[in-house]
């Protein structure tokens, strides 16, 4: 069944992906690596594969790094007929995430454990961002700058949960049920189309007080998905 909800779980973050690219009407200006150009002139004056990158209206402003004190030049290239820029943009990401649902693994007897409760992390890692460039003919006579974006990223997350502690789960020691507070951290891969944010996750948490070196699922690997907002 764990193997089931992983697969599942892969599936609906690939099938999202691969759903619907988000489209933006600017490119944010900053650093880019350029990763294809389909027009023959603009690839050949292309020096270097990074530039800091300007969208003016329907062209495009590629500034090189500078390596000396002069000011490096600029190079203008206007979108035309179906050429096409394929770009990819680097960052830091900060995210915070809610964990709507933890998948814990058969253990000691008990099956597959559902855990629905709260959780949420604070999400630190690499951001990978990549665009597609091009003119969009509205009319026979007028074409305006189409951008097609996807993300995706990967990195480390931690944060603060529950779960429901019961005499069985902690080999009698616990008294009553109850939610116990746990900490919780691990690493997770996460998808943005800038029309949402998700991401598939592998953990472990630490129930915190006098029965967590009781509690079966102390410190043992668990797979969620997650639901974010984008900080930066």
């Amino acid at each position: 069944m764990l193997q089931r909800l992983i697969v599942s779980s892969v599936a609906a973050l690939g099938l999202t992906g691969c759903a619907r690219f988000a489209q933006l009407n600017q490119l944010p200006d900053g650093y880019y690596t350029v990763r294809s150009v389909s027009n023959d002139t603009l690839r050949r004056q292309l020096t270097t594969p990074r530039y800091y990158l300007q969208q003016r209206a329907d062209t495009l402003a590629f500034t090189p790094p500078a390596t000396t004190a002069a000011i490096p030049p600029t190079l203008l290239y206007r979108l035309r007929g179906s050429e096409e820029v394929r770009l990819l943009h680097r960052s830091f990401d900060l995210d915070i995430f809610s964990i709507p649902f933890k998948a814990l693994p058969p253990r000691q007897g008990f099956p597959v454990q559902l855990n629905t409760n709260f959780n949420a992390a604070l999400y630190v890692g690499r951001r990978l961002d990549f665009f597609r460039v091009r003119n969009r003919r509205l009319t026979p006579f007028q074409a305006q700058p189409f951008i097609r974006s996807n993300g995706f990223g990967y990195g480390l997350f931690g944060g603060l949960g529950s779960s429901i502690i019961t005499p069985d789960l902690t080999r009698q020691h616990a008294v009553t049920d109850y939610e116990g507070f746990t900490l919780h951290g691990g690493a997770a891969a996460i998808y943005d189309a800038r029309l949402l944010n998700i991401g598939l996750a592998v953990g472990v948490d630490h129930l915190l007080g006098s029965d967590g070196s009781y509690w079966t699922y102390q410190n043992r690997p668990w797979v969620g998905v997650l639901f974010g907002l984008d900080l930066n």
